[in-house]
């Protein structure tokens, strides 16, 4: 098959050549972007699921039908380490800045957006220098060092010219367990006061499954504050057609005993699809692709999966961790007890709780209920087994 034509791009946040399987989320979204536009606004959205089901694909693709509608679109992602934090508030500011920009050369609305454009700068400003003593625009609002009331003031004041527009403000944010405590709180907080107020602003937000208890935890209102929907793997019928209608675009076909070989290895997962959708039109001759290249498929698929996907999650823990991770593993169950662990590496519970803590922080795993804890990453147990122990 002409590599050229290989219409599969396995990667972070690319789009699919067809996102299949969310049409609730999107039609939820639809429905939350027609009420904003009547001035009946809803709450925003948070989407959980393991890594590589999408959701970084799904939420780029609601903050582009948002933006087409009129909305002010922003897209951040949030990072864990200390670093992080004013890299993320810097972003989130120059974005703002960017986005405004955008936002005014499409409405007319030079004078008004270039004031909201000197306060986000000083919110930057603001929130990464703490109450630094700065002459900013509008003498220095937004940008007094408190990041709760200086959100606040740049969300209001952004809403207030959305709302005349009968646009809105959407923040879309990605990784969003990974934000600080401090931006987070403060965010909820503007998110729940904008409601109270019929402020056009939403929160729209993607994470891991441990997302929604973060929320909680930050706010105890947040469990009330957003529509909340778990991504989870494609049904059989979604993922075949994931496979299927892309390769048929472009002149291909699969037999249906081979594609249902690439489909139930897959999981359901998108990225594995993607993975696996690569291979087979990179490893056969001619189409359509018959039951010999779906197995060659999945063996190539697999080795690019511990090539580059697992080993990023492996290679980032610790020994200590890795050898967490490993006990993890060999109880052979989906979401082992936290004692179980502990007693596959020869301690007690207590023991391992710092360990689990770290590993829970990096990402790596999450704690689906009390007392247990489970991957982050689909076949993560596989590749662990696979690698030798030390």
């Amino acid at each position: 098959m002409d590599p050229a034509l290989n219409p599969f791009k396995p990667g972070s946040g690319l789009r699919p050549p067809v996102l299949e399987g969310r049409d609730r989320e999107r039609e939820e979204f639809d429905l939350l972007v027609a009420r904003s536009k009547a001035g009946n606004y809803d709450r925003g959205m948070v989407l959980s699921g393991l890594r590589g089901v999408g959701k970084t694909t799904l939420l780029n693709t609601l903050a582009e039908h948002a933006e087409r509608q009129g909305w002010l679109a922003i897209n951040i992602e949030a990072r864990p380490n200390e670093a992080g934090i004013a890299a993320v508030r810097t972003r989130l500011g120059y974005e703002l800045a960017v986005g405004l920009r955008r936002f005014s050369r499409k409405h007319q609305l030079h004078k008004v957006i270039d004031d909201l454009v000197s306060l986000a700068r000083g919110f930057t400003l603001g929130v990464g220098l703490g109450p630094a003593k700065i002459e900013l625009a509008l003498g220095g609002r937004a940008a007094s060092g408190d990041i709760d009331l200086d959100l606040e003031e740049l969300v209001e004041a952004i809403s207030d010219v959305m709302g005349k527009k009968g646009a809105a403000f959407g923040l879309f944010i990605d990784e969003m367990q990974d934000l600080d405590p401090d931006l987070l709180g403060a965010l909820l907080a503007v998110q729940h006061r904008a409601s109270q107020r019929e402020w056009p602003f939403f929160v729209i937000g993607a994470g891991l499954p441990s997302l929604p208890a973060v929320l909680a935890d930050s706010r105890s209102y947040a469990e009330r504050q957003f529509s909340y929907r778990t991504i989870g793997p494609l049904s059989p019928a979604d993922a075949a057609d994931a496979l299927r209608v892309p390769v048929e675009a472009h002149g291909g076909a699969f037999t249906p005993d081979a594609l249902e070989i690439v489909v139930e290895a897959s999981g359901g997962y998108p990225y594995f699809l993607q993975e696996f959708g690569k291979a087979i039109w990179h490893t056969a001759p001619a189409s359509p692709f018959d039951i010999e290249d779906a197995h060659l498929a999945v063996e190539e698929g697999r080795r690019a999966l511990d090539d580059g996907f697992f080993p990023s999650r492996w290679t980032r823990a610790t020994d200590r961790e890795r050898r967490y991770l490993r006990a993890i593993a060999e109880t052979g169950e989906p979401t082992p007890r936290s004692g179980k662990v502990a007693a596959a590496m020869g301690v007690a519970t207590t023991a391992v709780s710092d360990v689990r803590d770290s590993a829970i922080k990096k990402g790596l795993v999450w704690s689906p209920e009390h007392g247990r804890i489970a991957f982050t990453v689909p076949g993560m147990a596989d590749f662990i087994r696979r690698q030798p122990t030390a």
